[in-house]
């Protein structure tokens, strides 16, 4: 089963490919951090999140879209952008008939290091050690990406 995994924003979008092979072990097929141009009108950077959605979709066939929900305390103009972002990919997935599952932040740090409120890099020193990366990863969102993406195979029947 491959799992289309997603770190939403707009400037930066957090993606993963995860194969959950039948032994139950994962595979990374795919990452990357899809990023917009400030100088781009955020609908043309929906669209282009939108139209790369899409295409990983047709590519690699993913039964199921993971998301990561959106958590912000600080910044309510950013959180409502992101969450128009997310907004897109939910739509990019349905008209694709793909079911879309959303996790929250500490339910994937607890999928992936066992405690809800690991830091940043203990997720990722995890991530690392549970499924192989033969990549140079330079955003975090990537690494959110396969976190959330690691967390919907655990979660998967």
């Amino acid at each position: 089963m491959n799992i289309l995994a997603i770190d939403p924003g707009y400037e930066r979008v957090g993606i993963a490919i995860i194969k959950k092979k039948s032994t139950g072990k994962e595979e990374l097929l795919y990452s990357d951090c899809f990023t917009t141009s400030k100088d781009l009108s955020f609908p043309e950077r929906l669209k282009r999140i939108g139209n790369e959605i899409d295409r990983l979709i047709h590519t690699y066939k993913p039964e199921r879209i993971a998301l990561e929900k959106v958590y912000f305390n600080k910044n309510q103009k950013t959180a409502m952008m992101v969450s128009e972002a997310r907004g897109v990919l939910i739509y990019v997935a349905t008209v694709n008939d793909i079911s879309v599952y959303e996790y929250t932040p500490l339910e994937v740090k607890m999928a992936v290091t066992g405690n809800g409120h690991s830091p940043k890099d203990q997720v990722q020193k995890m991530v690392c050690k549970l499924i192989p990366i033969e990549k140079s990863i330079r955003y975090d969102d990537e690494y959110d990406a396969i976190a959330v993406g690691l967390t919907a195979s655990a979660t998967c029947g």
